[in-house]
């Protein structure tokens, strides 16, 4: 699934075991960037094998690539754990590189997957984002999620707390 009308050459593919390299590269430049935003740190990381990305861009949730002008510059993916209920899932690996911030790259990385999501008959989207994340939590809002309650701790930094989100997103036919 590809974003469609890409303007001033921004595009938003779905990451496949063909670009499985720029998925890894992308996610390690994120915990690079980002460290503190993410539930995994880069040494976790970066310790997977080439074959462990091929096989997660094969059997992870949809996981899309914002690329400008063929320069990757973000990602987000959706994720259903085991144990969520059966009509939710999770909006996960959100980053957008610092040339990028500002653009419209993380507004058409997160509507790809609210789209993608409620194709799939999904009809809650949850998030985390770390209460000292103003930006994020502030584009989140603008998207329509709302806070939940429910509030947790980053599991290699307790002092990182995060707020779950929420989107209900419209019911289709």
């Amino acid at each position: 699934m590809s974003d469609v009308g890409p303007r001033d050459g921004l595009v938003v593919e779905l990451v496949t075991v063909g670009s499985w390299r720029t998925w890894r590269d992308v996610r390690l430049a994120s915990l690079i960037d980002s460290p503190r935003a993410f539930w995994l740190t880069y040494a976790e990381v970066a310790e997977r094998t080439d074959d462990e990305w091929r096989e997660g861009a094969a059997t992870t949730g949809p996981t899309w690539l914002a690329l400008d002008d063929g320069r990757p510059v973000g990602m987000v993916g959706l994720w259903h754990a085991p144990d969520q209920p059966a009509d939710e899932v999770c909006l996960v690996g959100m980053w957008v590189a610092g040339v990028a911030r500002g653009t419209d790259a993380a507004t058409r990385l997160v509507r790809t997957a609210l789209t993608s999501a409620a194709a799939s008959g999904f009809g809650r989207v949850v998030l985390d984002v770390a209460h000292e994340n103003a930006r994020a939590r502030a584009f989140y809002a603008r998207m329509g999620f709302r806070a939940t309650g429910v509030v947790c701790t980053m599991p290699w930094d307790p002092t990182v707390t995060e707020e779950t989100l929420a989107l209900h997103l419209p019911v289709t036919s």
